[in-house]
Parts: C-alpha cells; structure tokens; sequence
C-alpha cells in the first residue's frame, strides 16, 4: 500500500507466509471451486444457536502492534479493531455495504456524499457518540501528524464537514463512484475525540487502548498473550450485539502449536491456519475445517529491466508454470491456479460481466506450446537469468518458484529463487533500491474494498497504493479514471473488465495463485463468516454456541 508503514505491514504478511485465504477463480488459468479444488466456497458458516459465556481465537500472525483502527493495515491489528471499532457504513460477508452508524447516505453529486448519522450511539462509557467524534475520526486520516496507514486511500477527500444536526458531508477533490466502500475501512472507523487526546502517545497502546462503539469493548490486554474482549451490553444495534459474553484472542505463532491448540480445545477457532496444519486439524475429531471465499492472491512482482521486464515473457512463463501443481502440493488443495491479479470474489457481484471477462482476458492455462509461441514475439535479451527473490526464512516460496523455473527451463530460460532474510526483504516493499538486482519478488495481497477498479488502481494506476514496482501506463489510468468515475453500476463493471483485461495485458504482477480462506472451529461453537470479509466485519460478534 502506498502509505509506507503499509507497504511494510503488507511485507510482513508475505514474510509469515502463513495465510491460506483466498478466493476461487474462473475457467480460463484455474477452476473454481472449494476442498481441493471441488465443491462450493462458504460465505458463511452455520448459524449458532444461542450465546456462549466464553470463547477464544489465534491470531496466527502474533500480537497487534496497535489497536488504533488508523495504524491497521494488517492481520492481527484489523482483526481485533474489527470487533471493537465501528465503521460508518459495513462491508457485509458477501461485499455488500449496509448502513452502520450513518443509517442512510446520499450522492448528491459525483464528489459530494451527504451522510445521515445515527443519534442514539454511545460508547463503551456509555457517553453519547456526537458528531465531533464522528468528523473527528475521519479527518484523523487527512492529519500527517496521527500518520494514518489509510492516508493514501483517504487523500482523494477534499473536506468533512457538518451540514445538520447528524449531518456530515464528504466532498471528493476528484468523482469516485465507489467512494462510499472506503468508509468500511479503518477510514471510517469512529473513535471518541476526548479520550483520543486525553491518551495522547500511548492511543491504541496497551496502556492507552481505545474508545470505540463496538459489540465488543476491550476489557484486559496482556501483553505477549492475549487481548480479552468483553461484550458490549449497551450495543446500539440489538440485532448485532455479540453472543459471547468474553471473547479472548490469542497470539500463538508457531504452526505446530497452532494445530495441536485447535485440535485439542485449548484454542476454539482460527482463520488463516498455517499449512503445517492442515492434515492434522482435517482429521480432528473436536472441530472443523471450513473452505471459504477468499480475496487474497500469491503473485510475483515484476521489477529491473531483465527479460522479466518484458510483459511477453512473464506471460509466457505463466503458461508455461504448472500452477495446478503449485496449489495442490504447496498450499495442498486450499487454493486455484490465478486467472487475474484481481480476486473472483470482487466479481461476484456482478456476474453479468463475466462473458466480456472470458473474451477480454489473456488466456493464463497451462500450454508449454502456446508459450513457446509467446515467447517468439519478444524482444528480450533471454540469455540473462531471472532472479525472484523471497523471505529465505518461508521455504515454501522456493518451492513455488522452482516450479516456474521447471516451466522456464521448458522454454530456454533460466529462472532461479534467490533467498533474502525476511529484515531485508521487507524492504523491498518501500525501497527500490532494496530489490535492486532482482527481477521480482513474491508477494500475498488483498483487496480493502469490494469494486474491482479500485484493487486494479492501487496495483496499476500511476502512484496507486499499492503499486509497488512504479508500473505506469496512460492507457491503463485512462482506462482506471473511466471506470471509477462511471456512476452507472452495470457500466462501470463493464468499463472495469477493460481496465483489467488491459492491465493483465502488461501484467505488473504474476498471478499464482488464489487462496481460499481456511477456517476452523471447535464443535461447541459456530457462526463466523467463512469469507475474506474479517479484516472489515466484527465477525467475532456472530458466534456463538453450536446446537
């Protein structure tokens, strides 16, 4: 992400290599489906049947260095700031957008957003929710001096401001059609102003933590261990308030303890399961593994100006990478073979685009022929080795990529994994001077926000937030700044699929993958989403005791 804390939280996420979320994909590089490639992705997991006066979790990438919603920009931090934090409006486990604490909003042009806020909201003090926090909160993200992870995502607003008794207006410096999708993010999270400043440095600190409006409120944060939420028993919304009286969230790390947590009780749920876990937790007799619809996607960063630089020759190598190989040896099953940088998920909503998809889209299937016959068009200098660099401490990264290098030697090329210590390599997301001598490096990323357009933007737009290599191409922003300014939805799909058939045509990035969430549960409870959805959506709120 282009905020540069981000781009090195988002590093660290590549670092762990732990994720297994994701999301299906279409016929042409990868089949859909869910368990080992067949069956049906979950949104959503079984409803619970009443509530639960204890439950646990594990946050399998380790402590939140921050529960500040605006210093979030990963796992651990939006997976709690999630449960505790409200937003103005809330991304859905299908990537729909509800009303949340603004209940109703209206476009009153193509840069100016009219919110109605609720009235009847109070924090976890029981003080009232006002406007002042509510402003308060969103221009958070517009002041250099809170260094907000969001900043980049948030730059396009020009003003908030209030223009009734719960009223607040958000003018655009330019039009954004999928405006509104950013206030589901940690951009609208609402925090209280008064004990924002009161806290001062230590705000979102285990000293200092947090006032938000949240099903949950932190009740204790021992450090090294846990984060113990309690329940929210004055909840604004009664339809939403949590079902589990406390609800603690872990912070163990290692795979092997991970699996042995789950499968015996000690630890009664978890997303993201590490891959060492996986056979063990699928035969537990105390719980189950769910596949789930996912967003994430484990791709290569093109970058130099090798034979890699060349869009010719990574498509070719694409093809000519047994990608299915990939996904059924390394991530066993959980994930399919990527047909777009742009997760099948964000689609989904508009399934009546998917005919100009199949035509518009190259075709990534695996044909060592047809990427021979690519390879003939280009120019490059083919002699040189491609060098894709990885975190030397995440092995599983080698592995992927010396199956490409099996698919490149296919075609006379030689491409080898280069090993960098994960301190190093996290620089390559903020520092180009860091990836200086390699021609990509491996990445696992995710959209924010439901629109395609804006996943392709940050990718592939000139400055976008998460454009990590500097790609730049007219044709593609034009094609961006087309689709996101279009407020006919059906129109902007369509403008959309242009802008992604024409980015895929340039291919920043190597698709490799989509992963598909992996969630598992105790027996004794239920009810989590199963989507992508839980770095947006208090989703410890919705469980509680199974039947």
């Amino acid at each position: 992400m282009k905020r540069t804390l981000t781009k090195t939280s988002l590093a660290l996420v590549a670092v762990a290599g732990l994720a297994l979320a994701g999301c299906a994909t279409g016929s042409r590089g990868g089949a859909g489906g869910g368990e080992d490639g067949g069956g049906e992705l979950l949104t959503t997991t079984p409803a619970p049947a009443g509530e639960i006066d204890y439950a646990n979790w594990n946050l399998p990438y380790g402590e939140p260095a921050s529960i500040d919603p605006i210093k979030g920009f990963n796992y651990p931090e939006n997976q709690v700031t999630a449960n505790i934090c409200d937003t103005i409006v809330q991304m859905q486990p299908d990537l729909s957008i509800a009303p949340n604490l603004a209940s109703e909003w209206e476009e009153q042009d193509p840069q100016t957003y009219v919110f109605t806020i609720r009235d009847d909201v109070t924090f976890w003090d029981g003080s009232p929710m006002t406007m002042e926090d509510v402003l308060y909160s969103v221009n958070r993200n517009l002041d250099p001096a809170e260094g907000s992870y969001w900043a980049g995502s948030a730059a396009n607003i020009a003003s908030v401001e209030q223009t009734g008794d719960w009223e607040m207006t958000i003018t655009l410096k330019e039009p954004d059609a999928t405006f509104v999708e950013v206030l589901g993010t940690p951009i609208g999270a609402v925090v209280q102003q008064k004990q924002r400043v009161e806290a001062g440095q230590d705000f979102g600190n285990p000293g200092g933590g947090v006032m938000c409006t949240g099903p949950f409120k932190v009740k204790e944060w021992k450090q090294g261990q846990s984060i113990l939420l309690e329940r929210n028993d004055d909840y604004w919304n009664e339809d939403r308030k949590a079902k589990a009286k406390e609800f603690e969230i872990d912070f163990v790390v290692d795979p092997t303890a991970i699996g042995n947590s789950l499968s015996t009780g000690e630890i009664l749920g978890g997303y993201d399961l590490p891959l060492p876990a996986l056979s063990q937790l699928a035969g537990s007799s105390s719980g189950q593994l769910y596949s789930g619809k996912g967003m994430q996607l484990m791709g290569i960063i093109a970058q130099g100006d090798g034979p890699f630089a060349d869009p010719i020759v990574r498509r070719a190598i694409t093809r000519a990478t047994d990608r299915q190989a990939i996904v059924d040896t390394v991530y066993e099953g959980t994930a399919v073979p990527a047909r777009s940088i742009v997760p099948e998920l964000n689609w989904e909503p508009t399934p009546e685009v998917e005919e100009l998809r199949e035509e518009r889209l190259p075709d990534l299937s695996f044909d060592i022929e047809a990427a021979k016959q690519e390879l003939e068009e280009s120019d490059a200098d083919l002699s040189q080795t491609i060098k894709i660099a990885y975190p030397s401490e995440r092995s599983f990264y080698a592995d992927i990529i010396n199956e490409m290098a099996n698919g490149a030697a296919e075609l006379g090329l030689k491409l080898e994994p280069a090993g960098v210590p994960s301190a190093q390599f996290g620089a390559f997301f903020t520092d180009p001077e860091a990836r200086k001598g390699y021609d990509g490096f491996v990445t696992i990323n995710y959209p924010s926000s439901p629109s395609p357009i804006n996943y392709i933007s940050g990718i592939a737009g000139t400055g976008g937030d998460q454009n990590f290599n500097e790609f730049s191409d007219p044709e593609v922003d034009a094609a961006i700044e087309a689709a996101r300014t279009e407020p006919d939805p059906e129109k902007r799909a369509e403008l959309s699929v242009e802008a992604e058939a024409l980015m895929m045509e340039s291919m920043p990035w190597v698709p490799v993958a989509q992963l598909n969430v992996r969630l598992f549960m105790d027996d004794s409870i239920t009810g989590v989403p199963a989507s992508f959805v839980y770095l947006n959506y208090p989703w410890a709120a919705d469980l509680g005791a199974a039947e």
